[in-house]
């Protein structure tokens, strides 16, 4: 049986179907709630994206790491320990450094609003905070993020 894709080339079909935008999801730092970031992930999963979870007490390293090995075109980053002010700065600081500024970085968790403005300067693209829906989530991230050249 012939996959779609040979059948595709058969037919004179050169051009590569579009792929979806991956989007990895991380809990940097030593937080050990994950349940939000797994809403967040299975809510744009759902709609259509391709999601990567690194998992629970994931370094800026592991993180950034992750995103090149998967080719990802956003991250996501769920933080509730107060670390927010150093450890997304640096993700951002990272990609810059590995020629994957192009990356959307965005968070969300327990940041407190006078930090977000600091946040934003930084790099980070945007920041939810608790009360945020599922659906303004999800539409941010068909708005804002693109598959990467």
């Amino acid at each position: 049986m012939a996959s779609a894709a040979a059948g595709s080339q058969a037919a004179g079909k050169s051009r590569k179907p579009d792929r979806k935008v991956r989007i990895l999801i991380g809990k940097p730092g030593l937080d050990g709630h994950d349940r939000g970031a797994k809403i967040i992930a299975r809510a744009l999963r759902d709609a259509g994206f391709e999601i990567i979870y690194t998992g629970l007490h994931q370094t800026p390293e592991m993180i950034v790491n992750a995103a090149a090995q998967e080719d990802v075109d956003g991250i996501g980053l769920s933080i509730l320990s107060g670390a927010h002010n150093y450890l997304l700065p640096r993700i951002v600081s990272m990609l810059k450094e590995k020629k994957m500024g192009d990356v959307v970085v965005f968070g969300g968790g327990i940041i407190p609003d006078e930090d977000i403005p600091k946040l934003r300067k930084k790099g980070v693209d945007r920041v939810f905070t608790p009360g945020t829906t599922l659906q303004e989530i999800v539409a941010y991230v068909k708005e804002r993020v693109r598959p990467r050249k």
